[in-house]
């Protein structure tokens, strides 16, 4: 695809060059800074003076001025013109001979003294840009003769020139160029590379110099530029290897040159230009009659036959812009690219990413959001360029203004879309996603503000997802730009989350208030109230607490309690004294029911207060149910269980206190008896449970309870009285007890206590109080039971004994110094007869005698 990379100027005209002289044609030009030098076909050196003159809209022109022209008396065209401005010197080719010319003057310079200034046979010549040689006032110069197959390389000096070196070539040499101890020669048929510091060659393709003129151009650095067969122009190093693709020119290209990063190419109509970057032609300009095609010092200049022009290339970001113009997006960056080694590294920088930036935006408006993306990122864009793009989403306290020049072209999204709202929902989707990337990176340095406003109005604006999470993470969101946003689209939680954010927790909370009440709509949360309750657990502000927690408990009183239950404790959060929460919640029953449950049995505050607080909150539920008609018997039995394991587990409730509150309640004689046991009046519960209640399982409960965690003769203390109770209620003239119960039952729940646990009791007493006429086939499980646990007491009791004893032994044992011997050759100390046996007894001393002959048993030895 084409571009407009250069601009044909003219430079010096055909009147300024030949006047009236129709015959006079240009034969070879070159240019040194502002010189130029023109040689024609009848012999004359031309001098002008080229100034470059810039109008005020930026165009450049040339203006050419003739400062001398001088004839070199060889009636031959002069065929060759090089400048060694280093020396003050023209290197002139005419007729064959070569010879120095002085640059200001164009005065033939005479052979020095021993020395020539001339050479003749010359076909062609080069000189050398990249010299071997370090003499700053000497030139390099490769030099084609016309009588010899070779290369001869030549020293130039202010007045006179030193051959140095001659290489053969396998065939006369047409074209030459020469880096270093490189050069590049067009034989006859095909092109080489020789070095001819070590006369190493390498031959590159064959080429008919006969059928088209050859092109040899150094280029740059041991890297080369030929016309190779089928109109291409191929590169190729010092090592004979291409390392870029060739550019596909005319089959009848006469000249061509390099003005990075294009290939200029020359032939009889027309002036080529491609890229060197993708090969690719760029412009086409008509030039008839044309013929010469140089490069000099980064200047491109074109001769016809009669004037001179220079190639002008546009401002390299002119010719960027004109393709991100185009939408040539790739090509813009291959070029911007390709150019770095030509820009410097700052002013590169700035141009690079610019260029990437407005690529993005080209990728952006056409919709291919990934491309766009990447570029993005790859030229740091300022996120506000973008974000200005959609209205309103930037706060209006933000301080951006778009970059100028601007690097798109829209006014805003609406502009971009033109009315087409698949296409507005797909960029403010991209938005969200770039957005939601940048905002944790360096990208979001300086404009977090900025970004994350507009992320919160894509958020509710399209009902995502992210928008609470954006919340609830650290974020910078206007309060003031994102407040009408979030109402418009009824995101009230969300709102009061950013009050919270912003330290407004009492907004929050009235917002979230009418949010459960009814009174504003928002299906964020459908457990808002839950929420909410949370909230107040973890709110370091007491004054909120205390406000608000009201409204919690009358909504649900279960659920409400948690703001002081599950308040965390920690030296950072703010505490909250029980008494003033307990006060707080005089009014609040079951609430207040609830805390004091929370600190009695979750937190097992021991405080007598707290605790008979709960246990006569618990009896008076369980008599206000007692007073309803009907009676619900499911609530009854809770309330009662929780009432009954109070009494049990708690030691700290005013015993005396809860007594006298249940006094004249006749449902409440199982709780009764239980506070009397905290009274250790046992025989009244008993009473109670036995002849009142006729509950004899409570009766043995009671007795298990009562004694737990006491001595078990507390425990066969307690028994003894239950069974007193039985056999009491079992005597003549008891027959009916207070409560109508039958002798028989006491009988038989005797009998059972008994044979339940019969190893509680003493089976002695027990005997003595049974009365006589009782069955023994009523007590065999329990006197059998006595009887091995009589049995067991005494053998362990024995065993116990025998084992006391040998430890006793063993410890004297261990004490003596020294062992007793015994044998039959030793008498008894006291009856002289020898042991027989190895019982013996030990005095004192250590002396052993007969166990029968001792006095006393003390140490026996076996």
């Amino acid at each position: 695809m084409s571009v407009k990379a250069f601009e044909l100027v003219p430079a010096v005209e055909r009147d300024l060059l030949m006047g009236d002289k129709a015959r006079i044609n240009i034969e070879c030009i070159e240019c040194c800074g502002k010189r130029l030098y023109v040689g024609t076909n009848d012999c004359f050196i031309h001098h002008f003076l080229l100034d470059e003159v810039t109008s005020s809209k930026g165009k450049l022109s040339y203006s050419a001025q003739k400062k001398l022209q001088k004839y070199l008396g060889l009636k031959k065209p002069v065929a060759e013109l090089r400048a060694a401005s280093a020396l003050e010197r023209l290197i002139v080719l005419c007729d064959g001979i070569l010879f120095l010319v002085d640059m200001e003057t164009l005065e033939t310079v005479p052979s020095a003294a021993g020395g020539g200034a001339k050479i003749r046979g010359v076909t062609a010549f080069c000189i050398n840009e990249n010299p071997v040689n370090v003499d700053p006032f000497c030139v390099e110069m490769g030099i084609l003769s016309s009588k010899r197959r070779t290369v001869q390389i030549y020293m130039v000096y202010e007045d006179r020139v030193q051959l140095v070196k001659e290489v053969t070539t396998p065939e006369q040499p047409c074209a030459l160029s020469v880096d270093g101890y490189f050069l590049c020669l067009a034989l006859a048929t095909q092109y080489m590379i020789l070095n001819y510091s070590t006369g190493a060659f390498q031959d590159l393709f064959p080429y008919n110099s006969e059928e088209r003129r050859p092109i040899v151009k150094r280029i740059s650095r041991e890297e080369f530029l030929l016309a190779a067969p089928g109109g291409l122009g191929m590169f190729a190093n010092a090592e004979g290897v291409s390392q870029r693709a060739p550019v596909n020119w005319s089959e009848s290209v006469i000249g061509a040159a390099v003005c990075f990063p294009y290939v200029v190419a020359l032939d009889e109509s027309f002036i080529t230009i491609h890229s060197m970057l993708d090969q690719q032609l760029k412009q086409t300009l008509s030039f008839r009659d044309g013929h010469i095609l140089q490069d000099f010092e980064g200047k491109v200049i074109l001769a016809s036959t009669k004037a001179v022009y220079v190639l002008v290339p546009l401002p390299l970001e002119r010719q960027i812009q004109d393709l991100l113009a185009s939408h040539r997006v790739e090509e813009a960056l291959t070029l911007t690219e390709g150019a770095q080694k030509n820009i410097p590294k700052d002013k590169f920088q700035i141009l690079h990413k610019r260029i990437l930036q407005q690529a993005g935006f080209i990728h952006f408006g056409q919709l291919q959001f990934l491309e766009a993306k990447e570029l993005f990122r790859k030229g740091q864009l300022d996120v506000r360029e973008l974000i200005s793009l959609y209205p309103l989403l930037l706060p209006a306290s933000s301080s951006f203004t778009r970059c100028h020049p601007p690097l798109h072209e829209f006014a805003d999204l609406n502009h971009l879309a033109q009315g087409d709202q698949e296409k507005v929902l797909r960029c403010k989707k991209f938005l969200i996603s770039y957005l939601g990337e940048v905002r944790s990176t360096e990208v979001a340095n300086g404009c977090k503000e900025d970004v994350d406003t507009a992320l919160l109005k894509l958020y509710a604006e399209q009902d995502h997802d992210s928008l609470l999470d954006l919340l609830a993470s650290d974020n910078f969101c206007q309060l003031a730009d994102s407040v009408p946003w979030l109402e418009k689209y009824h995101k009230y939680f969300a709102l009061g989350l950013l009050y919270h954010c912003n330290g407004q927790d009492s907004a929050a909370l009235q917002l979230w208030i009418q949010v459960v009440d009814g009174d504003l709509q928002d299906s964020t949360r459908s457990d808002l109230y839950e929420y909410i309750v949370d909230f107040l657990c973890s709110c370091s502000n007491v004054d909120l607490v205390w406000k608000y927690a009201n409204w919690a408990l009358q909504k649900d009183p279960n659920v409400g309690i948690h703001i002081f239950t599950k308040r965390p404790i920690s030296k950072y959060q703010p505490h909250l004294k029980a008494d003033d929460v307990i006060t707080y919640l005089g009014k609040h029953g079951n609430a207040l029911l609830l805390y004091l449950e929370h600190l009695v049995l979750e937190r097992r505050l021991q405080k007598e207060k707290f605790h008979t607080h709960l246990a006569v909150l618990y009896l008076e539920r369980v008599l206000l149910l007692l007073t309803e008609s009907p009676t619900d018997e499911e609530k009854l039995t809770k309330a009662r269980e929780k009432l009954q394991a109070m009494l049990r587990e708690s030691n700290l409730y005013r015993v005396q206190f809860l007594l006298g509150k249940m006094e004249n309640c006749e449902q409440l004689l199982l709780e009764r008896a239980t506070v009397l046991g905290k009274l250790e009046e046992h025989d009244k519960a008993l009473h109670i449970l036995v002849h009142e209640l006729k509950d004899f399982a409570s009766a043995e409960a009671f007795c298990i309870w009562a004694s737990s965690c006491r001595e078990s003769s507390y425990r066969q203390q307690l028994f003894h009285l239950l069974l007193g109770v039985y056999l009491d209620g079992n005597l003549p003239g008891n027959s009916q007890t207070a409560g109508g119960g039958g002798n028989g039952d006491l009988k038989m729940a005797a009998v059972d206590l008994l044979n339940r646990h019969g190893e509680v009791f003493d089976a002695a007493r027990v005997l003595r109080m049974l009365p006589g006429d009782w069955s023994l086939q009523l007590l065999r499980p329990f006197l059998g039971r006595a009887v091995r646990a009589s049995m067991h007491a005494c053998r362990t009791s024995q065993i116990a004994l025998g084992l006391a004893h040998s430890e006793n032994l063993q410890l004297l044992h261990d004490r003596r110094k020294k062992p007793i011997f015994v044998s039959e050759k030793k008498g008894c100390h006291l009856c002289h007869n020898t042991f027989s046996e190895p019982d013996v007894v030990s005095l004192p001393g250590g002396i052993p005698v007969h166990t029968h002959c001792s006095p006393c048993p003390l140490i026996h030895l076996n």
